[in-house]
């Protein structure tokens, strides 16, 4: 990266934090006023940046409307499917991606298990949302009032043994899962189907989808399946790191010699 564009850009987490007058801009760079003033006025004609009435400079409207078109514009589920394909070359269990919307978890992605018993959820499909792996890191991940609020209007079907039986129960299991950050189904949905499932993260930290990998007991047992979660949460991690655009260096810039000690 050129050292203009360099110093260009690291203008603007140091907006991000306030305006700032010239001479701050410059003390941050370790610039002359002359040359922190013409970084300034080419951010400001392209509107990144704008000078107000006190001579100091903030953050510019255009950089706003570019930060949310490019939010508006990401796919999640074409940025995890790569991952999704891995993990199930890798695991040879089934993978799903849900999302939250309108008061439903939906698989919007899924990926065969390469052995001859198949779960029956398809794309599209509304998940059993107070059992669901992946239901439970979505709902965890609201604020405190939307989830009591939810909790107290679902239904909860006893589909096996070990279902959530009520609200109280609910709240008590997204608590530990917001804590640890995962979540499982061991036979809620279905007794001989076990599920661990980690979140897709956006820039601001928040879920904006969940991946899991599912596989009955007849494949591998609870234990089993709960020794790939390591695997799972890295693969998550990979596709967040993706969509929030954070993935690392540059590939042209080759790789970091500290790689190679």
């Amino acid at each position: 990266m050129s050292q203009t564009v360099d110093r260009a850009l690291s203008i603007l987490p140091l907006l991000a934090r306030g305006p700032a007058d010239l001479g701050q801009v410059a003390e941050r760079l370790g610039v002359h006023k002359s040359t922190a003033l013409r970084l300034l006025r080419t951010l400001h004609d392209h509107g990144l940046v704008y000078r107000q009435q006190d001579q100091r400079y903030r953050l510019g409207a255009r950089l706003f409307a570019l930060a949310q078109e490019a939010v508006e514009n990401l796919d999640v589920r074409e940025i995890a499917h790569p991952h999704l394909v891995a993990l199930n070359e890798r695991t040879g269990h089934t993978v799903h991606l849900a999302v939250h919307e309108e008061g439903e978890v939906l698989y919007i992605d899924k990926v065969e298990s390469r052995y001859p018993v198949r779960m029956y959820s398809r794309i599209g499909k509304p998940v059993a949302i107070t059992v669901a792996a992946v239901a439970k890191l979505l709902l965890a991940d609201l604020p405190e009032t939307e989830r009591r609020a939810l909790a107290a209007r679902l239904d909860y079907p006893l589909y096996t043994a070990r279902s959530t039986p009520n609200a109280v129960a609910f709240l008590k299991e997204l608590a530990a899962v917001r804590e640890q950050g995962w979540a499982t189904d061991l036979g809620g949905h279905e007794e001989s189907i076990n599920c661990v499932a980690a979140p897709v993260r956006g820039a601001d930290g928040r879920v904006v989808a969940a991946m899991s990998v599912s596989a009955p007991n007849v494949v591998v047992t609870a234990d089993e399946l709960l020794a790939l979660l390591p695997l799972v949460r890295r693969s998550a991690d990979d596709i967040s790191r993706e969509y929030s655009g954070t993935s690392g260096p540059d590939p042209d810039d080759g790789p970091d010699p500290k790689d190679r000690a």
